[in-house]
């Protein structure tokens, strides 16, 4: 009897003293790490706002171990991020981004700061039951990735990335169809007829270089608007559709230009505006004795003329700004771009106004010639629409990008073709503009 008790009574002591030792071992155990991952990208503020947030945790809680990763300059982290995006199930849209378990976080608020800092509690108390960390990162997920072999260091402006050459080419494509604006070039047109009628190649100089200047600067400004705008929203999915909403709107305009020249809605300079432009630019050439008086003037004529044009331009800066700010890009490399975008902006106006200096005649910017313009405008901005709509990330890569405008320039071209050879072939007039031509 006394035998079985002890029996029965000892696997009781035994598993006691097993749990007594568990307890004590699971008390005396060093605390699980919280792992805490960070995207962030080099000139975003936000971004920089954030980070001594998340260094002031790590030193208030020894068991938060913060993984930063830069995405600007750093691929391979570019590519991390959308892998943590996969085992969250999340599309990956801007930085700051901040994991930690299956929570996460994209932008940084002034209440971001509760709620991560509750995570993290959370974290430490029943240990996060999913790290995605452990599913996405390797051994070697902390070693530093060397920046890419295309980053140079440019005076006043910084580390640029050279590798990103997509953005560069969409820069200089959109800049290039930008440029080609019928407004720009109506009142260039308009301005070089009236200088060049006082015969003065030096005034004609003078007028044109400032009004080119000065366009440029205000157009480098409201683009840097846009862009700033977006910078802080545009990681938002609304936002992004906003935009696509916007070059589609445009597009449609301006292909309805094509075939119904400023018939209904017209992103072009109203007629009412025009006897205002001509009186303004025939007193800035004829009323202005001095060099200085000269340029003070046109450059009050420029900034006037521009604020009426930007209802007629503000279609491609929008892409554009969208396109650079959801890339995530330093400022250093915003200043390039934008660089690059305006000089082949002007390039065709500079082209324009070269040959009117040498010649000492101007051209006229006929009604044909805006048509053929709205449609090309027209066609890319449509296009450009529904990529951002359906596919954004095929403008991220230089040959996509490409293959994008290649498509946007074709079916213009084949519109152009369709309308003023096949259907005309067929006794079939679409527009007002094949209609003049039959009379």
């Amino acid at each position: 009897m006394k035998k079985s008790y002890l029996l029965f009574i000892l696997p009781l002591l035994l598993l006691a003293l097993f749990n007594i030792q568990n307890a004590y071992a699971r008390e005396n155990d060093p605390p699980m790490p919280v792992n805490v991952y960070f995207f962030w990208g080099d000139g975003c503020p936000h971004c920089a706002a954030e980070k001594p947030f998340l260094e002031s945790l790590v030193e208030q809680y020894p068991q938060v171990k913060l993984h930063a990763y830069e995405i600007y300059y750093v691929e391979k982290n570019r590519e991390l991020f959308k892998e943590f995006g996969t085992a969250l199930d999340f599309e990956p849209q801007g930085v700051p981004t901040t994991i930690i378990g299956r929570q996460y976080w994209v932008g940084f608020r002034e209440e971001y700061k509760t709620e991560i800092e509750a995570a993290i509690r959370a974290c430490m108390q029943d240990h996060c039951e999913f790290d995605p960390g452990q599913v996405v990162l390797r051994e070697d997920s902390d070693q530093v990735q060397k920046p890419s072999a295309y980053l140079i260091n440019i005076p006043l402006i910084g580390v640029i990335d050279l590798g990103n050459q997509s953005l560069m080419i969409s820069s200089a494509i959109i800049g290039f169809v930008d440029g080609f604006n019928p407004c720009s070039l109506w009142v260039l047109s308009v301005l070089l007829a009236i200088t060049l009628h006082s015969g003065s190649r030096s005034k004609t100089l003078i007028v044109g270089l400032t009004f080119l200047l000065t366009t440029m600067l205000v157009y480098s400004l409201f683009i840097t608007g846009v862009f700033t705008i977006l910078s802080y929203v545009g990681y938002l999915k609304w936002i992004q559709a906003l935009v696509a909403a916007i070059a589609l709107i445009f597009g449609f305009v301006n292909l309805k230009d094509y075939f119904w020249y400023k018939e209904g809605v017209s992103f072009t300079i109203s007629d009412k505006h025009k006897p205002k432009i001509y009186q303004n630019m025939r007193s800035t050439v004829a009323n202005q004795r001095s060099t200085w008086g000269l340029i003070g003037s046109t450059v009050v004529l420029a900034i006037g003329v521009s604020l009426i044009e930007f209802a007629c331009t503000a279609g491609f800066p929008v892409i554009w700004s969208n396109l650079v700010s959801s890339s995530n890009i330093s400022a250093g490399f915003y200043i390039l771009l934008l660089a690059v975008y305006m000089l082949i902006y002007l390039l065709d106006e500079l082209v324009f106004f070269g040959m009117a200096v040498v010649s000492m005649k101007a051209s006229r910017l006929e009604e044909k010639h805006g048509r053929l313009l709205k449609l090309i405008s027209g066609v890319v901005m449509l296009v450009l629409g529904v990529v951002m709509l359906g596919q954004p990330e095929l403008m991220n890569r230089m040959d996509t990008s490409l293959v994008v405008f290649g498509i946007a320039l074709a079916l213009s071209f084949l519109v152009l073709l369709i309308h003023q050879k096949l259907l005309p072939g067929f006794g079939i007039y679409i527009g007002t503009g094949l209609k003049k031509k039959q009379k």
